[in-house]
């Protein structure tokens, strides 16, 4: 691969040398977990200063895509699902949107009693049944993440529809409610029996946990969703921008 970078043109050299890293990712050689150049060399092949190309390989190790290991080198990270608070989508979206292949490993629906904190947050008696959703996905090699979700009643979902369909879509399309503000509360924590076997891990492992309730246009409370996912394949990125 020839390594190249324009400096007639108007684009910032570090966003030019970004855009090569990632080119240079995609690359077989290097996705299988061959090392980079090293930082001097690629900088003198690329006539630019270290300080430059260390800003465009920051920028990809903070979005996990490169590894460095100090002393070692710098290598393509293995490929893990990854979610980004940032303009949020239905997990079936996301995963879309980031060409991750996802596999519905078990899908159960229900019509339940909701507890005291599911119950609160619809703001309704725990006399009245909500529908609730189980569902353990992951990619075809093996299931990471376990999600329960539950659904306001006011919401009309039936039990009916087909939940291999993105969820939001299926509100929105279906019963013309539209999910607009996602608030959310991630905590680490063993996993216990019932999720271990669930995500194929040994009871007592490291499983990030994550509550999201979700609200539609008038900010009225439409489900409150748990989802436990495997450790070692799921990176939480969050990205906040400083107002002027």
């Amino acid at each position: 691969m020839k390594l190249r970078i324009d400096h007639k043109s108007h684009v910032p050299l570090h966003l030019q040398a970004e855009e090569l890293l990632r080119n240079i990712i995609r690359d077989p050689q290097y996705a299988e977990g061959k090392f980079l150049p090293n930082e001097v060399d690629l900088a003198k092949e690329l006539a630019i200063s270290r300080t430059t190309l260390r800003q465009a390989l920051n920028k990809l190790v903070y979005e996990g895509l490169l590894i460095r290991k100090k002393g070692i080198g710098t290598k393509v990270a293995e490929a893990s699902v990854s979610s980004k608070s940032k303009n949020w989508l239905s997990f079936s979206q996301e995963m879309q949107a980031r060409g991750i292949p996802i596999k519905n490993f078990e899908l159960h629906v229900t019509w339940v009693y909701p507890d005291e904190a599911v119950a609160n947050f619809f703001e309704i008696g725990t006399d009245k049944k909500v529908l609730k959703l189980e569902r353990l996905r992951g990619r075809p090699e093996g299931p990471f993440v376990y999600f329960v979700s539950f659904f306001h009643p006011r919401v009309g979902l039936t039990g009916e529809e087909d939940f291999k369909r993105p969820l939001y879509e299926i509100l929105e399309k279906d019963h013309l409610v539209v999910a607009n503000l996602s608030k959310e509360e991630i905590s680490a924590k063993a996993a216990g029996k019932f999720i271990a076997g669930k995500l194929e891990v040994e009871p007592g492992s490291p499983i990030l946990f994550r509550k999201r309730f979700v609200y539609d246009q008038g900010d009225r409370p439409i489900e409150y969703n748990l989802g436990y996912y495997k450790a070692d394949s799921f990176v939480y990125t969050i990205e906040s921008r400083r107002d002027s």
